[in-house]
């Protein structure tokens, strides 16, 4: 009872109070229960010392990660092996951290055969990553025992902690005392590997861990580099040999020292201007420079402070002849090394460059000061663009000063003094620093260095000009207002309607205004274009509309003449008929409303009676589609039949003209120009045309063209989509679905509004015309339509974080030798964990170049992979016939069989296989039609590997190491990519 009234102390402390009431009691047999909840404390992990045992009988493991900067190689990981006898460490830098279980492998076997010993016990912490199946069946089969620390408790792996501690400090060293950017650390990391496995250890009595394994293994010295240490981050001169360079081209290339190699006997060098790595001894080292000047920013790393600092940095240094007696050289401020390792100096070696501070300077007003701030701030943003770099949102502040320039400090090289300032007089703002607005800046993902200037021009100015988006903000802009005129009159010119009274029993039909820009094909604003659309939806059918249907040109067949005009340099051109939809008769009856922004001139009850047909209407695509096709063939020119808005023209001399329609934009092909030429002149003719020059952006894609191919993306597209949903600063990922997790399995999760999810999806569908990275997952997300939740918006959102990483990525059309149909089909047996049907996905390459693909869930159970795989290839040969139909209509006629790739045995051998069985009843209209293919050899099956099979990117989510893998042999390449 007293432990109860004192607040539960020790009963150390009641026996001193109270001695009588523990005689012949000892006070720690005594518990109390209370004292457990509320004073429960860790056990102490008493430090183990170091007990000598043999070599790799333990070894100690761990990984490190995620970096939020990637490796200059792409890697976020690195895992380390640590022998317990020796402490010689092994470090290896991962991209995903999956890969630990193949490293492991990779090192054990290397330890039986350099060394013939092996590992007994393998002791690492309690991540998930070390208790993979297939790593634990290899540990099994053996005979490695596993040891693993509890859970939160990193004491009991203490090793390979302090290990990490170790690596990660002298990493830092090195990287600040040469100040590369942070994208270095894996190279740094190896570094620190490397020299710390040569230095002394205490655990080891002063030896080195090398030393150590050396005395054990004497004849793998051979097999490590011993070279004289340099240090890290300096300037290094790689030798450039004849083969690689003209007799008046430098000899040697400035790069940068990162280490040294593990597989060859030489020194690691990287140059940031021709963005490759070199391993060799043809080096010369200037070790008292360093590559990065101390002023270098250090990427993300830097703080607000730093930036702050940067901003307010006084004169650069400048090099001079003698060194300072008030400052150190850098060879003062370095650290010698211990005479163990100290390499010996080479003799070509120039003398140090040091550093001279610059001259004191007056200080002058604050509010001058203030103003000499920010005219400075203003010619460091005006060069930094003129070197091409992208500043952050917020990283520089422009304000208007009225100081005239002369008023500005300037030293002998021209660069800005800046005086020292007061930070109590400045504002608020500029004490604080300057802030990111986000920690993933657009900027980090898009950049337009790569173009040319012509692209460059044409890519930037289309996002100069914003479009109003009602009729009321058109009216405030001179441009804008003086388009919606031009087209009011053009309608009246061509008596698209008449004013009148609406009729008893009539319903107008309403309309809008939509803008858009036209550009030239240099990049410059061609025309402000308005365009007076009819809300045709509220039309309805037999009382103002009858036939609907016209066909659009396929995006197909669209790619299909890409592929064509880059392999046989034909040219590509871009038409615009204007108020296209105004040539088609119109044979109903329709009323609609005065236009928004003319209603005040008319009377209340007037509507326009319209005699021809207008964008909006049911029936305008179909008529002047109609219109179209009779003046196009009435020159001569045939209809496709695989594609109907396809006209070719062929002449005698093989040379061909060809026309492909999208509504009223047109492109033009071919290497006939004298044809084109003239087809240009009798539409004009026909109709009002704008000739837009080469093709550069056709129904929001863009097309950038070179000697080496034709780039397709969407860049502006998906800037835009990002900025409308607001995640423009989001934070990207490497891949637009998340391969362990399936939709559908969130029973309860929160329905989300459905039509923003329709809208976004919608927005994605379009998308993927150029981008089939995103097709599995698109079709995934699209599944849901009808009853979206919480789960199912995540996914989209992924896959918008997604693009955020490769906003400019697109198809690349180049030129090939190959003149083969390739179909890549493949299936993925019951992947839909909703109702078990499998998904379908095809691809198609001509001569070369991805032209169409596909993801579809099939529309039956299949009951064997066997089958699953059948029915896609069905579908798959259907798209290669169809190809071949397009090609033969483009004059493009070959005898060779398309090309089927299927990674299924099964569905092979029964496609050849003539004899009906159980296994194809299920699906005996797709077996007669594949064997017909087969046996006409319209069709040749091939097998290929699962790890080759390009189409398995459109039937799953996969991991990133095959997604990046599948992407290349898309096609996709993006050439707004940052370097």
């Amino acid at each position: 009872m007293l432990h109860y009234r004192l607040g539960h102390p020790s009963f150390v402390y009641l026996a001193k109070l109270f001695p009588k009431l523990f005689i012949n009691k000892n006070p720690a047999s005594y518990h109390c229960e209370i004292c457990q909840f509320a004073k429960h404390t860790r056990t102490v992990y008493p430090q183990i010392p170091y007990k000598p045992s043999s070599i790799f009988s333990l070894v100690h493991s761990d990984v490190w990660g995620p970096s939020r900067i990637k490796n200059i190689s792409g890697t976020r990981w690195f895992v380390t092996f640590i022998d317990d006898h020796t402490r010689v460490t092994w470090v290896f830098l991962m991209k995903e951290k999956s890969e630990v279980g193949h490293i492991f492998q990779t090192f054990n076997l290397m330890v039986q055969n350099q060394f013939n010993s092996k590992i007994q016990v393998l002791k690492s912490d309690n991540a998930k990553e070390y208790f993979t199946s297939s790593l634990s069946t290899y540990l099994q089969n053996h005979g490695i025992i596993h040891i693993s620390s509890c859970v939160d408790t990193p004491q009991q792996n203490g090793v390979a902690e302090r290990k990490y501690r170790h690596l990660l400090e002298v990493a830092r060293c090195l990287m600040f005392s040469s100040n590369v950017p942070n994208y270095f650390w894996g190279e740094a990391i190896l570094t620190a590997t490397y020299l710390i496995n040569r230095m002394p250890s205490r655990v080891l009595t002063f030896q080195s861990p090398r030393q150590l394994l050396l005395k054990k293994f004497p004849h793998t010295r051979a097999a490590s580099s011993d070279l004289p240490l340099k240090v890290f981050g300096c300037m290094a001169f790689v030798h450039v040999y004849p083969q690689n360079r003209s007799k008046f081209a430098p000899r040697a290339n400035k790069c940068i020292f990162l280490g040294y190699s593990p597989t060859q006997k030489g020194y690691k060098c990287y140059s940031p201007t021709n963005k490759r790595f070199y391993t060799t001894m043809d080096v010369s080292f200037f070790e008292h420079v360093f590559f990065y000047p101390k002023s270098h920013v250090q990427g993300e790393s830097m703080n607000e402070h730093q930036v702050w600092e940067s901003l307010l940095e006084a004169v650069p240094f400048s090099h001079s002849e003698s060194p300072n007696p008030s400052q150190p050289t850098p060879t003062e401020l370095s650290t010698p090394m211990p005479s163990s390792v100290q390499p010996a100096q080479p003799t070509n070696v120039p003398s140090p460059v040091t550093i001279q501070s610059p001259m004191p300077i007056q200080p002058i007003a604050p509010q001058l000061a203030n103003e000499n701030l920010q005219v400075y701030i203003r010619r460091r943003k005006r060069q930094e663009l003129e070197h091409g770099s992208q500043p952050t949102c917020g990283q520089y502040i422009d304000s208007i000063s009225g100081l005239p320039e002369e008023n500005i400090g300037e030293d002998r090289t021209g660069e800005v003094l800046i005086p020292s300032i007061d930070d109590s007089t400045l504002p608020i703002a500029l004490r604080k620093g300057v802030r990111r607005c986000t920690d993933h800046p657009i900027g980090n993902y898009v950049t337009y260095e790569g173009l040319s200037p012509s692209y460059r021009a044409f890519a930037t100015s289309l996002d100069d000009t914003q479009v109003p988006n009602t009729i009321q903000e058109a009216f405030k802009i001179s441009e804008w207002k003086k388009a919606v005129q031009d087209e009011i009159d053009a309608l009246e010119k061509n008596g698209t309607w008449t004013i009148t009274d609406l009729p008893v029993g009539k319903r107008p039909v309403g309309c809008k205004w939509i803008f858009t820009i036209k550009y030239k094909a240099d990049g410059s604003v061609e025309r402000f274009k308005a365009r007076l659309v009819a809300r045709g939806f509220t039309q309805s059918y037999g009382i103002d509309y009858q036939e609907t249907f016209a066909p659009v040109a396929k995006m197909n067949t669209i790619r299909i003449l890409l592929s064509l005009a880059v392999n046989q340099d034909w040219c590509l051109q871009q038409l615009d008929i204007k108020n296209a939809f105004l040539n088609g008769n119109l044979e109903e009856e329709v009323y609609m409303e005065i236009p928004p922004g003319f209603e005040g001139s008319m009377a209340k009850n007037q509507v326009c009676k319209l005699q021809k047909s207008l964008y909006g209407l049911k029936q305008s695509p179909r008529a002047w589609f109609d219109r179209f096709t009779k003046a196009v063939l009435k020159l001569g020119y045939k209809q496709g039949q695989a594609d109907h808005t396809l006209f070719v023209k062929k002449s005698h001399a093989g040379k061909m003209a060809i026309l492909i329609v999208y509504v009223d934009d047109i492109i033009l092909s071919g290497n006939d120009m004298e044809e084109l030429q003239n087809l240009k002149k009798y539409l004009s003719e026909e109709f009002e045309v704008k000739d837009l020059g080469n093709l550069k952006y056709f129904l929001g894609m863009e097309v950038a063209r070179s000697r080496k191919g034709i780039v397709v993306s969407q860049r502006k597209y998906i800037l835009d989509l990002l900025k409308e949903t607001g995640m423009l600063g989001c934070k990207p990922i490497d891949t637009p679905m998340d391969s362990q997790k399936k939709l559908g399995i969130e029973k309860e999760s929160t329905p989300v509004d459905r039509g923003r999810y329709q809208r976004l999806v919608g927005r994605l569908i379009y998308l993927s015309h150029t981008r089939p990275d995103i097709g599995f997952a698109v079709s995934a997300v699209s599944q849901f339509m009808h009853s979206p939740t919480k789960e199912h918006m995540e996914a989209v959102y992924r896959i918008l974080r997604y693009l955020k990483m490769t906003p400019g990525k697109g198809l690349f059309f180049r030129k090939t030798e190959n003149r083969d149909t390739e179909v890549y089909s493949d299936a993925d047996w019951a992947g839909n964990i909703i109702d078990r049907r499998s998904t379908s996905g095809y691809c198609s390459f001509v001569w070369g170049n991805l032209v169409t693909w596909r993801s579809k869930k099939q529309s039956v159970v299949a009951r064997s992979s066997a089958e699953a795989e059948y029915r896609a290839l069905a579908q798959g040969i259907c798209e290669g016939i169809w190809i071949k139909r397009v090609l033969n209509e483009l004059g493009q006629t070959s005898s060779s069989p398309i090309l089927m790739m299927c990674d299924n045995q099964a569905a092979i051998s029964i496609a050849k296989n003539p004899v009906h069985h159980d296994r194809t009843k299920h699906v005996e209209i797709d077996r007669h039609f594949i064997t017909e293919k087969v046996t006409s050899e319209t069709v040749k099956l091939n097998y290929v590997p699962t790890k080759h099979q390009t189409a398995d990117i459109l039937t799953k989510a996969l991991p990133r190491p095959n997604f990046e893998d599948l992407t290349c042999k898309l096609g996709l390449y993006d050439i707004y990519s940052p370097a």
